[in-house]
């Protein structure tokens, strides 16, 4: 395991989600990857649920993460970041702790933590 490739592999697909590219995004993920509210909710099964939910979550005009900061931990890279969303109730922020793990260069299973939202 590559250190600094599964580094820049998280890089990557962070600035994919800021520019909303989803071509971009999905060259980041397994195509059977898994993606889990904390600790074992599944979210998305596979890259075409994984695609399904970040097109749509790519038409939040707000949407933009910020990195707050990025350590890796036990074999996985583990980000700490503040997100602008666009919810129901208007724009707001959440704090997320995202945990990726990596397999193949791809990522393979990753987990979020994520707070209430704060409206501005």
């Amino acid at each position: 395991m590559n250190e600094e490739t599964n580094l820049k592999l998280i890089d990557k697909q962070l600035i994919a989600y800021n520019n909303k590219d989803i071509d971009l995004f999905l060259q980041c993920w397994d195509k059977n990857a898994k993606i889990y509210l904390h600790p074992n909710t599944l979210l998305a099964d596979g890259i075409e649920q994984i695609k399904e939910r970040h097109l749509i979550r790519f038409q939040e005009p707000d949407l933009f993460a910020t990195l707050i900061s990025r350590t890796q931990y036990n074999g996985k890279i583990v980000d700490q970041e503040l997100v602008t969303r666009n919810f129901p109730e208007g724009k707001g922020t959440i704090e997320v702790l995202a945990i990726y793990e990596i397999a193949n260069e791809k990522i393979y299973n990753a987990w979020f933590l994520i707070s209430e939202p704060r409206f501005q």
